[in-house]
């Protein structure tokens, strides 16, 4: 397999290299930082120790400087998908944001037997204690090969051992899943922290009537907001539980909108010829049912603009991309049939069957102003930390590379 070159933006760079960590590759601590859990979850978010070569944390993937995404650049995929701690291995899905994702519901079925919730693009893990738990023991991410390594990295950081004792019990370390379980509450304690869902955007600015809209984002925001003229609302509920104020732009369920593989990434990341991802259906509490083969979790749109790549593979890179894409199962124009990032005739989906043919076909096509006005509706929920990430015009992506800083990625040894 080819070895990606692995670069960041000189800004996000810096950042990581003045991170805190000691010259034996431990982070810097203090226990005296660690007296709640989510502060001791804050620490091992940020803590590389946790993965096999010690080159990877949570916040690798999930930047707190990047909308919670992965920033990283490789020289064959870009932003598409991430790479592991041993500095060669490529998922086959990006790496959604973990901002807002406290408040996506457990997985199951709903009252009218619809799957929803849970986290992952296939809602594999329920709850967030569950999803946190994943990716230290993913050969292709964090790479620890069991839970009992996982721990006793953990018991190498005396704070830790503290922090653990006093928050689960001196007894939390007496077997392996219990003190790997406490890891995962603490991460996902964290995860809940208004650290990541500020409601703070231009949008929620404007709903608290602290910030005009301009007349092109008002009618995007109408645009997103009806059921006559876009079906955008559909999936992408713009109310939460209680109301507009905490809208996450999503309803939670699973859909197969027809996205098309994403070839660049299957040519370098090793994945078997013919490959094809399932999606829900390969969930384990889904059984494999054909009916939800090719569906995957709608996705918040708070901080879209500054989280692309999009789709769960990443395959698109623009966020006008996206929105043509929608408008392609409606127009009858050419045009509208060609990928503007390729010049190319739209690729065909990677599994054609349960399409969402009625939601994606239920309102009319829509011209260049409107597709535009979306585009500069989905700029207003960005929140206010990351407004300076935008792209400053359409068809520019957001936080482009500036002056590539090498990274190295050599594997450390255990």
């Amino acid at each position: 397999m080819i070895k990606p070159r692995i670069f960041l933006s000189a800004a996000l760079a810096a950042s990581i290299l003045l991170a805190p960590f000691g010259g034996n590759g431990m982070s810097a601590h203090g226990g005296e930082d660690y007296a709640t859990l989510e502060k001791l979850g804050a620490a091992l978010f940020d803590d590389p120790n946790l993965s096999m070569n010690r080159t990877m944390a949570c916040s690798t993937c999930h930047m707190q400087a990047a909308g919670f995404s992965d920033a990283r650049e490789s020289e064959k995929v870009g932003r598409d998908v991430s790479l592991g701690d041993d500095g060669i291995s490529l998922g086959d899905r990006n790496a959604p944001t973990a901002a807002y994702a406290r408040f996506t519901p457990p997985f199951g079925k709903n009252a009218t037997g619809e799957y929803v919730g849970g986290q992952f693009w296939d809602g594999r893990a329920s709850l967030l204690e569950d999803q946190a738990g994943g990716p230290p023991l993913n050969p292709l991410e964090m790479g620890m090969p069991d839970k009992a390594s996982v721990v006793k990295r953990l018991r190498e950081n005396p704070d830790y051992v503290a922090a653990l004792g006093t928050q689960f019990g001196n007894d939390v370390f007496q077997s392996d899943e219990t003190a790997y379980a406490a890891m995962t509450k603490a991460l996902a304690s964290f995860e809940r922290s208004d650290e990541f869902s500020t409601f703070d955007s231009k949008y929620d600015r404007f709903l608290r009537g602290e910030e005009k809209l301009t007349d092109q984002e008002e009618l995007g925001r109408v645009l997103i907001s009806s059921t006559q003229f876009t079906n955008c609302n559909t999936c992408h509920e713009i109310r939460g539980a209680r109301g507009l104020e905490d809208g996450l732009f999503t309803n939670h369920k699973y859909f197969n909108i027809g996205v098309p593989a994403n070839t660049a990434v299957r040519a370098v990341n090793g994945s078997k010829p013919g490959a094809v991802d399932l999606g829900l259906a390969q969930n384990p509490d889904v059984g494999g049912d054909p009916a939800q083969r090719g569906k995957f979790k709608v996705p918040t749109l708070r901080n879209v603009a500054v989280t692309g790549p999009y789709m769960h593979n990443g395959v698109f890179r623009d966020l006008r991309t996206v929105v043509l894409f929608y408008v392609k199962y409606k127009s009858k124009k050419p045009s509208r049939q060609i990928n503007p990032e390729t010049g190319k005739t739209w690729d065909a989906p990677e599994v054609p069957e349960n399409i969402a043919m009625t939601e994606l076909t239920s309102a009319p096509a829509l011209d260049d102003k409107r597709v535009d006005a979306i585009v500069a509706f989905l700029k207003t929920l960005t929140d206010r930390r990351y407004e300076h990430l935008l792209p400053k015009e359409a068809g520019q992506m957001a936080v482009p590379p500036a002056q590539p800083v090498p990274v190295n990625v050599t594997p450390k040894a255990p």
